[in-house]
């Protein structure tokens, strides 16, 4: 069974739904305090999943992920190093990719990880967003990708509208590191809503590292592991009882969980 350490700690507050997802698909997670890494208790080599979930770590005061951003590089970059070395999987969701793509962890183009490639600006509504959106995934070699085709997933952020120098995104569409895209799928149709929610420039919503082991994105799968959780699943109730078929139970996030869980079995 995998193990997930979910870090914790100076205003991360999706932690248990980020735990959840990766339980309900099968593995193990542990929530775990940045301080308890920083001074040994807990060893991040002990884990196979490192998930760095939603939230406003340090208040975002110094822009976005950058001040966890600095801690980690501080205090815990050779660990980090090594982790991602060794073909773990690694995940940030939401501030979690801020945090990423700060450290230069995301995309880390040609073996530079630790320099900043790409930003998370603000929205082009200079408005913290909060609403559903349709994501489709990208044929990439990914374990986070893998049998996905377009979700539905939420998304929650002032600061989100993925920004590179044309020289980067030109490698990351060589390189096939674009993982997701807003597009105008159900969710959107239905609600008359816009497919890109910040501005995001080519709609990229995700993107991994060279070798598909690190995924970050602004959408929050984790809040979107059941079916209740969809804003339209009253009427997608009654379809399901007209055509007498099941409920179903879990939601279109979960699958992301369930590609990193299922990649160590």
């Amino acid at each position: 069974m995998s193990k997930t350490l979910v870090l914790s700690g100076y205003g991360l507050n999706c932690e248990q739904e980020t735990k959840q997802g990766f339980e309900l698909a099968g593995g193990k997670a542990d929530i775990v305090h940045i301080n308890d890494l920083i001074n040994g208790t807990i060893k991040l080599a002990d884990y196979q999943i490192l998930a760095v979930p939603g939230g406003f770590s340090y208040g975002d005061d110094t822009g976005s992920g950058n001040a966890m951003a600095n801690k980690l590089r501080n205090h815990l970059w050779t660990d980090l190093v090594e982790f991602v070395e060794e073909k773990k999987l690694a995940i940030g969701i939401c501030n979690g990719f801020q945090i990423l793509v700060n450290l230069g962890i995301l995309p880390g183009l040609n073996n530079k990880a630790g320099e900043r490639q790409v930003a998370l600006l603000h929205n082009n509504t200079a408005r913290y967003t909060v609403r559903w959106i349709d994501l489709e995934f990208q044929k990439i070699k990914s374990p986070w990708t893998q049998n996905i085709e377009t979700i539905s997933v939420p998304i929650a952020h002032g600061e989100g509208r993925f920004f590179a120098e044309p020289e980067i995104l030109k490698s990351l569409k060589a390189k096939n590191l674009i993982a997701c895209k807003y597009v105008q799928g159900e969710i959107c149709t239905m609600q008359n809503l816009e497919s890109n929610p910040n501005g995001s420039m080519e709609d990229i919503a995700g993107i991994t590292n060279e070798q598909g082991n690190v995924f970050g994105l602004m959408p929050h799968p984790d809040r979107a592991l059941y079916f209740t959780q969809l804003p339209h699943w009253n009427l997608l109730k009654a379809q399901f009882k007209l055509a007498e078929k099941p409920l179903p139970k879990y939601g279109p996030g979960l699958k992301v969980f369930q590609n990193a869980v299922n990649y160590f079995k």
